[in-house]
């Protein structure tokens, strides 16, 4: 595994693990009554998560020119976190209104 691909792949892993953290505090902040800062959250898993799929995009990329890439354990689990993140976010997303409706009325 080269240097490029290590770094994709680990951005993967780490831009994915902000994002699920981030959404997590926004279902916390909501939670609370904290909307303003639930909504900063969820913006800012959202920003995570593009940028994951920025690196999951270089190495897309790189395979549709051909270019062969080893998949190993590492490459699998960064995939693993960033849908597990896409999907966790998704649901932040909805706990958050839940949330808002049940303080709002």
């Amino acid at each position: 595994m080269d240097q490029e691909y290590l770094e994709a792949v680990m951005g993967l892993i780490v831009n994915s693990g902000n994002a699920k953290s981030d959404a997590m505090e926004a279902i916390y902040a909501a939670k609370e009554g904290k909307f303003e800062e639930a909504d900063e959250k969820i913006k800012a898993a959202e920003e995570a998560l593009v940028e994951a799929h920025h690196s999951q995009t270089g190495l897309l990329t790189k395979e549709a020119q051909g270019e062969k890439l080893e998949i190993t354990l590492l490459t699998v689990h960064s995939q693993d976190h960033l849908m597990t993140s896409i999907t966790f976010t998704d649901l932040a997303k909805e706990l958050v209104d839940v949330y808002r409706k049940l303080y709002n009325g």
